[in-house]
């Protein structure tokens, strides 16, 4: 796969020459590969896999068995949520997870797993991006996932404060991480356009590899976003999403499902024990997958 186009350039891949293929999983590289290598060769193929019009699919994993469950149907990278590595640790989402733990249960993904691994990460837990850019690559990840809005209170960060924060980041982690930058404008801000392609390309020209325009909906807006940003975009799948193959015609160069994997999961789970509470065998048709 090629590498996802800057801003100053048209999308590429499949998309843009009138192929409309499935967003492809690829196959989970052996222990071996570069993935499983130095940071940079692990991000340089992270970095591929972002391709308009042929999106790289994250099903977000929680922890050190769902990560390998993601790898083991064959796809080529392993990105958390922090929404389902918080509870799985006994926290709320929204940066109350301490730092530290949210490091070690990415470490501990990192270390399960023989591809790539991007985090989630929120907008930092307060760390500098320095130690953040250090932090993230002593556990292992290659990629990370930064928010532009404060996450207690839902508020918008000032763009050129998030696009500085960016910055900062790219020149602590050079070209061994890559940067997602989540545009927050659909959840908290005035939901236009405008204000997210603006934001986009701020975070773009500050070292973002991928941004985020979280909250998006409707393929008609999705594919004047990927038009006007003119770089790799990252689509949350959600109910109602359209389908990945029809992303990836759209010109999406990323797929995340951020935590609706681990809701499902967590509700069969409540479904189970419930039977068990009424006397049910909860392994009998209709409780168990």
């Amino acid at each position: 796969m090629s590498r996802g186009t800057r801003k100053d350039e048209q999308p590429g891949g499949p998309a843009a020459t009138g192929e409309t293929p499935p967003a492809a999983t690829g196959q989970a590289p052996p222990a071996d590969s570069p993935a499983a290598g130095s940071p940079e060769a692990a991000a340089g193929l992270l970095r591929r896999l972002h391709v308009p019009g042929a999106p790289l699919v994250l099903p977000n994993a929680w922890d050190a068995a769902s990560a390998r469950a993601v790898v083991e149907e064959g796809f080529p990278v392993v990105a958390t949520g922090s929404a389902a590595v918080a509870p799985v640790l006994g926290y709320e989402d929204g940066e109350r997870t301490p730092a530290a733990e949210m490091m070690a249960a990415i470490g501990r993904i990192a270390r399960a797993v023989p591809v790539p691994v991007t985090a989630d990460v929120e907008r930092g837990y307060g760390l500098d991006p320095a130690e953040l850019a250090e932090r993230l690559l002593a556990a292992g990840a290659v990629g990370c996932n930064l928010e532009d809005s404060d996450p207690r209170t839902g508020e918008l960060v000032d763009p050129e404060r998030q696009a500085e924060f960016l910055a900062r980041l790219r020149a602590a982690a050079g070209p061994r991480l890559v940067i997602n930058a989540r545009v927050d404008t659909y959840l908290g801000g005035d939901g236009s356009r405008a204000a997210a392609v603006e934001r986009a390309r701020r975070y773009l020209d500050a070292g973002a590899d991928c941004v985020y325009p979280i909250g998006a909906d409707g393929e008609k807006e999705i594919e004047r976003l990927v038009v006007e940003i003119g770089a790799p975009v990252n689509v949350l799948f959600r109910p109602g999403t359209p389908s990945t193959a029809r992303l990836a015609e759209l010109g999406v160069a990323r797929i995340s499902f951020g935590h609706g994997l681990h809701q499902a999961v967590h509700a069969h789970t409540r479904r189970l024990l419930q039977a068990i509470a009424a006397g049910r065998d909860p392994y009998a048709r209709g409780y168990s997958a």
